[in-house]
């Protein structure tokens, strides 16, 4: 008997609960790598991200072919939000509170994020998103250092270039072992004064002279 007019195939009417199940378990797959990497680091595999999310090794590879493809997905969405912290600091009017505190913010996930400090530390993930996140944190940056210049704020030498290895200093603090997850808050204020504009000052040498 032919079909009535208006009725539905049938692969049209499963294919709409079939795309949602594949989305819903990314969301899951890339929850459960946000999670994996942050607590194990980068050398936790895709397996140990299937388990986690409890789903089947077999689901997770069809998503994300290899642990590159994944770790790119999850630190480019975690880099973009970074990017939006900074972006949205340069909208305040005084450039180094808002530059100290995007620092702080900044720094602050990356304290509870182990895969996100290897990242920064050792750019073992690359691609495409992560390149033009990148850029755009170190665009804002520069671009806040360069008004708490102009506003006087910053001390005598101070450039663009200080700020990662400043972010560097701080991931070390972070790596010491012990029970004081926050001590690099200390740290960092500490380094964020030493910034200031000051009454006297030692004169910096400049990167280029230090070998």
């Amino acid at each position: 008997m032919g079909r009535q007019r208006g009725e539905e195939e049938p692969a049209a009417a499963g294919a709409r609960p079939l795309r949602r199940d594949a989305e819903l378990n990314r969301q899951r797959i890339l929850q459960a790598g946000r999670e994996v990497f942050a607590a194990r680091g980068l050398q936790a595999t895709l397996n140990d991200v299937a388990h986690h999310a409890g789903l089947g090794v077999g689901t997770v590879y069809r998503k994300y072919p290899d642990k590159q493809a994944l770790a790119e997905a999850v630190f480019t969405e975690e880099l973009d939000e970074i990017a939006a912290m900074a972006q949205k600091a340069r909208a305040e009017g005084d450039a180094f509170t808002a530059l100290a505190g995007f620092l702080e913010g900044a720094l602050g996930r990356a304290a509870h994020n182990r895969g996100l400090r290897e990242l920064m530390r050792h750019g073992a993930v690359e691609g495409t998103g992560l390149a033009r996140a990148r850029r755009e944190i170190t665009s804002h940056c520069e671009a806040l250092v360069a008004r708490a210049r102009t506003q006087g704020a910053l001390r005598d030498g101070v450039t663009e270039t200080d700020i990662a290895p400043i972010a560097a200093m701080i991931d070390a603090i972070m790596a010491l072992p012990g029970e004081r997850p926050e001590l690099w808050r200390r740290y960092l204020a500490i380094i964020l004064d030493g910034l200031r504009t000051q009454p006297r000052q030692t004169p910096l040498p400049s990167p280029s002279s230090l070998g």
